[in-house]
C-alpha cells in the first residue's frame, strides 16, 4: 500500500493495542472513584489493574508521622508482591511501583503491580499509570471533603456542646447527633439562655441545608438570640426582633426556631415557633403530648407574626425540644411522625437525661436521614422541709 506524506503503516496488533488501551482508560475512569471512602477506592484501583493487566495489585497509602505505609487494598496473586511473612521486597523481579501523586503534588503513597505476561509493555505502563493518576486524584478530593467535613463537624459540635447555663432551678439534657459518616452536618442546634428572675429561655432551632454554610449561619443565629434574649422580652417577641435582625442580611440563610420561657417559682411556660414542630411535654407518670402551638413563618422572611401560647408545668413534667430528624421519615405524613414521637411511653420519674436517651433510642434517631438535635428540661423541685 502506498503512503501518503507523513503517514505510514500502522500493524494491526498495534492497532488492537491501542484500542485496548483506550478502552481500559474509558473503564478506568467509570469503576476508580466511585466513592469518597478511601479504602474503597484503593480497592477498586487494585481490583480494576487485576482484571485488565496485572496478576496482582496492592495499594499502600502513607501515614502520618513516620509511620510504615499501610496496605489499604490488594487484589490477585498477593504473594507476588511481598517477601515472607509479608515483608516489602517482591519475590517476582517484576513487579513495578507507581507513585499515587495528588494534584498538589503531594505523594499519598503506591501502587504496585505484578504483570501478568512478563514485564509490562508500553501501552500496559500506561494503563497503570493513568489509573494510579486517577486514583490519585480521587484520594486527595477525598481527603480534602474530609478535612471540610471535619471542620464543620468540629465547629457544630463546639457550638451545641456549649450551651448557656440555665438557672439552677431547671435540670437540662441536650444532644446533637450528625446523620452518617459522610453526610456534611447541618444547622441543627440548641440553646438555653439564663434571664432574670429565676426564668431560662430554652432554644432549638434548624437552619436550611448541610455544610460549614449551614453551621456558621447557624451560629450567626445564635449570637443573634443570645443579644435580643438579653433585653428580657417574651418568646413570641424575640422572635420578631430576631427575624428582623436576620431579614436584613440576604445571604443568611432561613431558619426555624422554637423557643420556651421557664419560669420555675410560678410553674409555667410560655411557647413561641417560627416555622418550628411542637414541642412534647412527658408527664411523670411517662405518657407524653404534643403541645398545640400557632406557627408563625421561618426566620429571615421579615414576615413577623409570632405568637405566645402559655402553659402550666405539673411537678415532673419534662419539656422536650427537638429538630425534624428526630421524628421525619421519607416518604411519611408528618403528623403520623409526629404522632409516634407522642405516643412513647417512658418509665414514671423519668427525668431530662432518660428521656433523651430513651427518646433518642427508640425512634432510632442514630439512623436518621437528617441531623438531629434534642433538648429537655424539668424543673428541679425543691426538697421539702
Amino acid at each position: 500500500m502506498a503512503e501518503r506524506a507523513g503517514e505510514r503503516d500502522v500493524p494491526e496488533d498495534e492497532y488492537a493495542a491501542v484500542l485496548a488501551r483506550l478502552d481500559a482508560l474509558e473503564h478506568a475512569m467509570a469503576e476508580i472513584g466511585t466513592s469518597l471512602d478511601e479504602r474503597t477506592i484503593c480497592a477498586e484501583l487494585a481490583g480494576f489493574l487485576v482484571r485488565r493487566v496485572a496478576e496482582a495489585a496492592a495499594v499502600d497509602l502513607r501515614q502520618p508521622e513516620g509511620a510504615p505505609p499501610l496496605r489499604t487494598a490488594a487484589a490477585g496473586a498477593t504473594a507476588l508482591l511481598d517477601g515472607p511473612d509479608g515483608q516489602e521486597g517482591p519475590l517476582a523481579p517484576e513487579v513495578v511501583r507507581f507513585p499515587l501523586v495528588a494534584r498538589d503534588g503531594e505523594e499519598l503513597g503506591c501502587v504496585r503491580v505484578a504483570p501478568s505476561r512478563g514485564a509490562l509493555g508500553k501501552h500496559e505502563t500506561a494503563v497503570v499509570a493513568h489509573a494510579a493518576q486517577l486514583a490519585a486524584l480521587h484520594l486527595g478530593h477525598a481527603r480534602r471533603v474530609a478535612a471540610t467535613e471535619a471542620t464543620a463537624l468540629h465547629l457544630q459540635r463546639a457550638l451545641v456542646a456549649e450551651p448557656g447555663r440555665p438557672h439552677p432551678n431547671l435540670e437540662i439534657a441536650g444532644r446533637y447527633l450528625p446523620v452518617g459518616r459522610r453526610t456534611l452536618v447541618g444547622g441543627d442546634w440548641f440553646e438555653t439562655v439564663r434571664l432574670h428572675f429565676g426564668r431560662s429561655l430554652l432554644v432549638v432551632g434548624d437552619v436550611m441545608g448541610h455544610g460549614l454554610a449551614a453551621a456558621v449561619d447557624m451560629n450567626a443565629y445564635r449570637s443573634a438570640l443570645r443579644e435580643v434574649a438579653g433585653t428580657d422580652l417574651p418568646p413570641h417577641r424575640v422572635l420578631r426582633q430576631l427575624d428582623a435582625v436576620v431579614a436584613e442580611d440576604e445571604a443568611r440563610r432561613p431558619a426555624t426556631c422554637l423557643l420556651i420561657q421557664v419560669d420555675p417559682a410560678r410553674h409555667t411556660a410560655t411557647f413561641a415557633s417560627a416555622g418550628h414542630l411542637p414541642p412534647v411535654v412527658f408527664a411523670a407518670d411517662g405518657s407524653a403530648g404534643l403541645v398545640e402551638l400557632p406557627v408563625g413563618p421561618p426566620l429571615g422572611t421579615g414576615l413577623g407574626g409570632y405568637e405566645p401560647v402559655g402553659r402550666t408545668l405539673t411537678p415532673g413534667d419534662t419539656l422536650l425540644l427537638f429538630t425534624d430528624g428526630l421524628v421525619e421519615r421519607r416518604g411519611e405524613d408528618i403528623d403520623a411522625s409526629l404522632a409516634r414521637l407522642a405516643g412513647l411511653r417512658l418509665p414514671p420519674g423519668s427525668g431530662p437525661e432518660a428521656v433523651v436517651d430513651e427518646v433518642l433510642r427508640r425512634l432510632d434517631a442514630h439512623t436518621a436521614e437528617d441531623d438531629v438535635a434534642v433538648l429537655a428540661a424539668r424543673v428541679r423541685e425543691r426538697p421539702t422541709p
